[in-house]
């Protein structure tokens, strides 16, 4: 499809004074890591703290933007690239709002999780790395995904038959096998007052 007729168009009301009537810095917080590492409760305990902080914030995940934005995506490689493309595009657009954006995804692929940090701004994109071993994982199943998997019943299954590229130098490194779900939510507030993206 050709964009030779597109044009941008600038907004009156600019990024920088709907962060400022939020009284926050816009950021993206993007959890990846297997799949049943608990990248979605942290990130949803992340979003009570910083909700009950009084910062606005939106929490996107895999499975329930697969019910819509994604609906139709696969899981083969060529669909999480697609899949992923959208997500930072969609990241983009609430952090232009002001919003500090919550995304918990696999994302498996390094090139992926960078091109998302290219969309963003700089300094507003965080990659947290939800660091859980497999096997505690494949324990945990939440979904049975990992026993479908084994099955052969799920082609394409991130850390089964189809690889995960760990993070080489994510901000923040949580390693759940240390850590309760409040701490490592703790860890992530930590880091957003640190590095002044929050009071």
């Amino acid at each position: 499809m050709s964009t030779n007729n597109i044009v941008w168009h600038n907004h009156q009301v600019a990024r920088e004074r709907r962060a400022a009537q939020k009284q926050q810095k816009p950021v993206v917080l993007w959890f990846t890591g297997l799949s049943g590492s608990g990248k979605s409760t942290i990130a949803n305990a992340v979003d009570e703290m910083l909700n009950r902080n009084g910062n606005h914030t939106y929490l996107l995940d895999g499975d329930n933007i697969r019910m819509g934005l994604s609906k139709g995506l696969g899981f083969t490689e060529e669909d999480r690239i697609e899949n992923i493309r959208r997500i930072g595009e969609v990241c983009k657009l609430f952090a232009d709002a002001g919003l500090i954006v919550l995304s918990a995804f696999v994302s498996p692929f390094a090139k992926d999780r960078e091109q998302v940090r290219e969309l963003q701004h700089v300094n507003e994109f965080i990659e947290i790395f939800v660091d859980t071993p497999l096997e505690t994982c494949e324990q945990r199943d939440p979904k049975g995904l990992y026993k479908k998997a084994r099955e052969g019943a799920i082609p394409n299954f991130t850390g089964i038959s189809s690889p995960y590229e760990t993070p080489s130098s994510p901000e923040i490194h949580i390693k759940t096998a240390e850590l309760s779900i409040e701490d490592a939510a703790q860890q992530v507030i930590d880091y957003l007052r640190t590095h002044a993206y929050i009071d």
